[in-house]
């Protein structure tokens, strides 16, 4: 069956609360940000959001939609075994959701999970070393703030969930090895944010290593300082406050429509 167009989704804004609402247009940016900065898979990928309330209920894509044609209205809220629990024309790859069913179940503080297959996330996901601490967005996850997980094959098996989620901790980023990235946030600002460093950190990575020239560590005792600048600078507000008004802007000019 084809699906419709973004533009002809019904909107839902009058069946949902204000919150939800809001997350949904939050949601529906970033996915259109994600597209915009070019961290796409075709139709593949999620970014998921927790619906804030107690039903412990979630907003991913319709499945068939590229990123930049979500809108707040074509999200599909599901449950954490990712059964549809809103009416909606459209379908949600419930494989896909393994990963973020994880996070979501084990992290109640973790509002929104993203996770990508980019050039730069899959070359230093297969790099032995992993994320190296070249550059001061590495740094940011340097130490144990950066958490692995090995393959094990497309993740359609739901037992992977608990390894996951054991490797995972209380971190809020990750390299899934031979696989990509995944970014988790208490918002759906930070975790765009911290997304945006980790890829940053890794095409710098494999851009530093294609120069062939000798590489500048910094010092262990500069590397945790600078992390813990990072993780200290932002308080209880997190990432994203700052910079989220902005990317709103950006889209606002380069692909409107989002909030509808």
């Amino acid at each position: 069956m084809a699906l419709a167009l973004s533009t002809d989704t019904p909107c839902v804004r009058d069946r949902v609360s204000p919150e939800e609402w809001q997350t949904r247009v939050d949601l529906a940016a970033c996915y259109r940000l994600v597209a915009h900065f070019g961290w796409i898979d075709l139709i593949y990928n999620h970014i998921s959001a927790r619906v804030p309330g107690p039903e412990e209920h979630f907003l991913l894509n319709p499945y068939g939609f590229m990123f930049e044609e979500v809108t707040a209205s074509s999200l599909v809220k599901i449950d954490l075994d990712g059964n549809v629990v809103m009416d909606t024309p459209f379908e949600v790859n419930a494989a896909g959701f393994t990963i973020h069913s994880a996070v979501h179940m084990a992290r109640p503080d973790v509002a929104c999970v993203i996770h990508t297959h980019t050039h730069a996330g899959m070359a230093v996901s297969a790099q032995e070393d992993g994320l190296l601490p070249l550059t001061q967005n590495a740094l940011m996850f340097h130490g144990d703030r950066l958490a692995y997980h090995d393959y094990e094959g497309i993740a359609f098996d739901l037992t992977e969930r608990e390894r996951l989620i054991a490797d995972l901790g209380d971190r809020f980023a990750m390299i899934l090895r031979n696989h990509g990235l995944l970014a988790c946030g208490r918002t759906i600002p930070e975790a765009f944010e911290i997304l945006q460093n980790l890829e940053h950190a890794c095409a710098a990575q494999i851009a530093a290593q294609a120069g062939g020239g000798p590489l500048i560590t910094p010092s262990e005792a500069v590397c945790r300082h600078t992390a813990d600048q990072f993780w200290s600078s932002t308080g209880d507000r997190g990432y994203g406050v700052r910079a989220w008004p902005a990317m709103l802007r950006l889209m606002n000019r380069h692909n409107p429509g989002y909030d509808v």
